[in-house]
């Protein structure tokens, strides 16, 4: 008979915990980030009233970034997140960086704090320093870094659907999101993670404004995609390929008969001409 000393019964005790009982701990979400997530508001307005500090200092009203026409970029951030905000902005960059559009010729980015303790100096850096690395003629006009105050960002971030929460170590749990918007303040497209491809930014640009950016080559090419929210990302549309190849199937074939009938008209008067002539 072997003696099992209460070491091993203890240990033995901890191997066979329950499975359940982890799996328990694993489906509970931690509080700090149970209402943390994007809800997509899509086709609604966002409050163009609101006021927030521009990154010189100076008060300015979502208003007067929408007065120029252009759909608009809006990305919401912490500027002292050491991680995902960081990663979000390099994404952002490198999406901008590959466009042939130009922030504040094409569209506008209204890059915003959600931190109210961040004031306009943080703005300032991080414009001064994502400029420098775009170096793009007119994106200083373009690109706009703001910060406000705790009611102005709440009503924005809530328009738009955005949640956080601000945890015990001063930082922020949020999602990885940003949001496309119309002329008018409507909220048109969401696009997710940490990589903004030139593709679906230019898609979302083009779906924001309308249809009204870009040439009419592009025009063309991007009335063929539509979004799909199971892969984020735009895929081509098989009827609109479709009624474009018609169309252009009817164009040419009206060229091809236009062409055929002044071919018969010169051909029959050519012949009315010789004709006298022969007779004679």
């Amino acid at each position: 008979m072997y003696y099992v000393g209460p070491a091993a019964i203890v240990l033995l005790s901890l191997l066979l915990q329950p499975a359940n009982s982890v799996a328990q701990l694993n489906r509970q979400k931690p509080e700090n980030i149970e209402n943390v997530g994007v809800t997509e508001r899509l086709g609604e307005k966002i409050p163009l009233d609101l006021t927030f500090a521009s990154a010189k200092g100076d008060s300015v009203s979502l208003q007067e970034l929408f007065e120029d026409n252009k759909p608009v970029l809006l990305n919401p951030v912490y500027y002292e997140c050491p991680q995902l905000c960081s990663m979000i902005k390099e994404a952002i960059f490198q999406g901008v960086k590959d466009l042939q559009w130009s922030p504040g010729s094409d569209y506008n980015i209204i890059t915003f704090s959600f931190d109210h303790e961040e004031g306009h100096k943080l703005a300032a850096e991080n414009k001064q320093r994502f400029l420098n690395k775009l170096d793009r003629k007119g994106a200083e006009n373009g690109w706009h870094f703001l910060s406000g105050n705790k009611e102005n960002i709440k009503k924005l971030t809530g328009a738009v659907g955005f949640d956080y929460n601000k945890l015990e170590n001063g930082q922020y749990a949020h999602g990885a999101a940003i949001m496309f918007l119309s002329p008018n303040g409507t909220i048109t497209r969401y696009l997710y993670g940490l990589k903004f491809d030139e593709f679906n930014m230019r898609n979302a640009l083009y779906e924001a404004a309308d249809g009204e950016i870009g040439s009419t080559a592009e025009q063309v090419l991007l009335y063929c995609y539509q979004y799909d929210a199971d892969s984020n990302s735009y895929a081509p549309v098989a009827w609109r390929i479709m009624k474009l190849g018609g169309f252009a199937t009817m164009i040419i074939l009206g060229i091809f008969l236009g062409f055929m009938w002044l071919r018969y008209r010169y051909s029959t008067n050519e012949k009315q001409i010789k004709e006298p002539n022969g007779r004679a």
